[in-house]
């Protein structure tokens, strides 16, 4: 949230930008990144807005009957107080008239995760006299990266969600040896409990799925739906975590055969582990050159790849997402020039996901993700051993 200390650097950027301030708004939790920066708590029900100047002291605006979500705001800083919209439209123009003013906006949509602003408050504030740009890159810098002690806390947990997916699969492999294969959701259960026993929590899933089940990305298992283990399948888990109390989340995606791979299996595991590879070295040469690389770049550099195998229309959704400290799909640039434009900059303290995949209806799908942060300008991939070829059980 606003401190002194990053209302100091968040004006030094707002210079840089040529741009006269940060204009924060939020209605009821729909922009959470305003929220979290204003630091608003407990029940908020009426508007709020807090103008971030590039030189000077922040203002707020609070509704005359909420002033206690308001705790975390600077006592030092100046909050102002409204009942009727005359007096914050009012207060809109006193602050913004005749500025160039960043808000949670993306023109044409382009990011969704940064379009939190209603159109019907941008008219607002552009009849205020103020003129709008996007805070993408705001959002980047101040919202989502990650402090030293937070990378640290993801390195640690990348390497416990693997040591349980590779359990996973070790426990898979020893129940078709004894010859009572196990299912799908009796997998999703074991790794359930081996993150409560690591003091780990997660919101849902994992995704756990064998063969067809593994075609659709956001596949769950189910007892009511039980599915076993069988030669010739494919077997992937998705499977994601943080610690409690503050942790930094990782998520990782591995796949086995059950079984010698055919040699379709095979290909496609080949394109897409191929394709991910190529993302991470299109960050690892940009970053060593000290050049700017987009989040679309690394779509792309994957993309291509598996598209030149034969397999681009089963790759349906983004490389990657972006991760940060309040949500596993966080904020910040995500690997995305399919479902979104994402132009931003992967830039130092940023974490995000590489995952492509190919998901044939009816026959298997196959994903490979692991997680990279950008620490002193140089990626970092998680977990420390990533899978290279394909698990045979």
């Amino acid at each position: 949230m606003l401190t002194p200390k990053l209302l100091t650097e968040i004006q030094s950027s707002l210079k840089q930008a040529n741009l006269d301030g940060w204009l924060l708004y939020d209605f009821r939790g729909l922009n959470p990144i305003a929220k979290g920066l204003i630091g608003i708590e407990g029940m908020a029900t009426r508007r709020v807005f807090a103008w971030v100047p590039a030189e000077g002291t922040p203002v707020g605006l609070q509704h005359a009957i909420e002033a206690s979500p308001w705790k975390n705001w600077p006592r030092e800083w100046q909050r102002d107080v409204y009942s009727g919209w005359r007096t914050m439209e009012s207060w809109l123009a006193t602050n913004v008239q005749g500025k160039t003013v960043a808000m949670e906006y993306s023109p044409g949509d382009a990011v969704p995760y940064v379009d939190r602003v209603p159109a019907g408050v941008l008219d607002m504030v552009r009849a205020a006299g103020a003129t709008v740009v996007t805070s993408g890159e705001l959002v980047t810098q101040f919202f989502a990266v990650l402090t030293p002690e937070q990378v640290e806390s993801h390195l640690t947990t990348a390497e416990e969600v693997a040591d349980i997916a590779r359990a996973a699969f070790a426990l898979a492999g020893e129940r078709l040896t004894s010859g009572t294969p196990v299912h799908e959701h009796e997998l999703a259960q074991f790794i359930r409990d081996e993150f409560s026993a690591r003091g780990m929590e997660w919101d849902h899933g994992p995704d756990v799925a064998i063969s067809a089940n593994a075609a659709n990305p956001h596949y769950e298992p189910s007892a009511e739906r039980p599915v076993a283990l069988k030669h010739g399948d494919v077997l992937l888990i998705d499977l994601w975590a943080r610690h409690v109390n503050g942790g930094i989340w990782a998520d990782q995606t591995w796949v086995a055969v059950v079984g010698e791979p055919t040699p379709k299996q095979q290909d496609v595991w080949n394109a897409i582990r191929d394709g991910r590879d190529a993302s991470l070295a299109l960050l690892r040469a940009r970053a060593g050159a000290g050049e700017r690389l987009s989040g679309a770049d690394a779509d792309d550099a994957s993309r291509n790849v598996i598209e030149a195998r034969g397999y681009g229309k089963y790759f349906t959704h983004r490389t990657g997402h972006s991760i940060d400290a309040r949500d596993l799909h966080g904020s910040g640039p995500h690997l995305d020039n399919l479902e979104s434009r994402e132009e931003r900059a992967l830039v130092n303290g940023v974490l995000f996901s590489v995952e492509p995949g190919a998901y044939i209806e009816g026959e298997f799908g196959m994903r490979t993700e692991v997680n990279v942060v950008i620490r002193d300008g140089v990626p970092v991939v998680t977990p420390r051993e990533i899978q290279r070829e394909l698990i045979r059980l």
